[in-house]
């Protein structure tokens, strides 16, 4: 073999010889080139506001005092509150990137184990739900073959896969990205 290596690289200079081991590590280097360069890219929630459009900040107040269980058993089938800008202007150049967002996740569909499929993922816990949802450029409409269990949705998430710029609505909000899910792990504090 070190005959047939010598005579690919007969033209060359060397300055020392070229070892199998080295072509060996070459070869596993290029391997590996595309797997680093697929890695998602990590945002945060504000990146997914454009530069320059107003940033509209929570409305963190409850819907209803749930220090009154029986008036806020009512409140939760009344009609969602209205979203904060359901057409908030999006990020356009982070369409198609591979990208690993956290968030809380508000369920839209249920499969019948108990798991999630179909969600909005939310910068904050609560979203959609007790309090008026986020700006349509703050949610990210999630679909999931794994799905979430019912019962984790209390801890925030990471999600990773291909964001799309494409605009969605639910019963409970409208969001301004969409994503088919190709991970999802719970989020931890570094």
């Amino acid at each position: 073999m070190t005959s047939n290596l010598t005579a690919c690289f007969a033209g060359l200079p060397a300055k020392r010889p070229v070892h199998a081991v080295q072509i060996v590590l070459l070869v596993l280097l290029t391997l590996a080139l595309p797997a680093w360069a697929t890695a998602p890219r990590e945002l945060d929630w504000p990146a997914l506001i454009p530069e320059g459009a107003p940033v509209i900040p929570p409305q963190l107040a409850p819907l209803h005092d749930l220090s009154q269980l029986s008036d806020a058993l009512s409140a939760e089938s009344a009609p969602a509150a209205h979203q904060q800008a359901p057409n908030a202007p999006v990020v356009q150049s982070l369409d198609g990137q591979q990208i690993k967002l956290p968030g809380y996740i508000v369920p839209l569909e249920v499969s019948e184990e108990g798991r999630t499929t179909e969600f909005l993922l939310v910068p904050y816990y609560g979203a959609c739900i007790h309090v008026p949802p986020p700006p349509s450029n703050q949610i990210v409409h999630i679909f999931s073959e794994m799905g979430v269990r019912v019962e984790d949705l209390y801890q925030p998430y990471w999600i990773e896969g291909k964001l799309q710029v494409r605009a969605s609505s639910s019963e409970l909000a409208d969001a301004g990205y969409q994503m088919e899910a190709e991970k999802i792990y719970a989020y931890e504090l570094k």
